[in-house]
């Protein structure tokens, strides 16, 4: 690992911004085409490999408890989800992604997602530079 991590840091930044900024177009699409809020669709995501609780739902998806709560009752009223209690404490309540609700997330992950212009830009020597970069650090 270098010591000097600015440039890391610099490489970080420029990339995050460029997705973050580049993600609105895709995101619109995701909802016209599943006829869901995109912030639905990160939840269902974040349910793909199994149950959770509200709590760590709420975690994964990056939001607070309260707005985790009313998209799982969105979802659940939709026939996306269901709670179920954990069988490991029956005390606690497991959110669970359904078969349409898998259908829909399919839907959604299957919708064309561009480049951007700044990327299609790029000579293909750096594209495919590029490209290798990022496999070696893929996750």
């Amino acid at each position: 690992m270098p010591e000097d991590t600015r440039a890391a840091d610099e490489v970080w930044a420029l990339l995050t911004r460029l997705v973050t900024d580049s993600l609105a177009p895709w995101r619109r699409a995701v909802s016209e085409r599943t006829g869901l809020p995109f912030s639905r669709i990160r939840v269902l995501k974040r349910l793909r490999p199994g149950p959770m609780t509200v709590k760590e739902l709420a975690h994964a998806a990056g939001i607070d408890a309260p707005a985790a709560t009313v998209a799982v009752n969105d979802l659940e009223e939709r026939g996306l989800v269901v709670r179920e209690i954990d069988p490991t404490n029956r005390r606690r309540k497991q959110v669970s992604i359904t078969l349409p609700g898998r259908a829909v997330l399919a839907q959604a992950l299957a919708t064309p997602d561009p480049a951007p212009a700044e990327v299609i830009a790029l000579p293909d020597e750096d594209l495919r530079t590029l490209r290798d970069i990022l496999r070696k650090i893929e996750t």
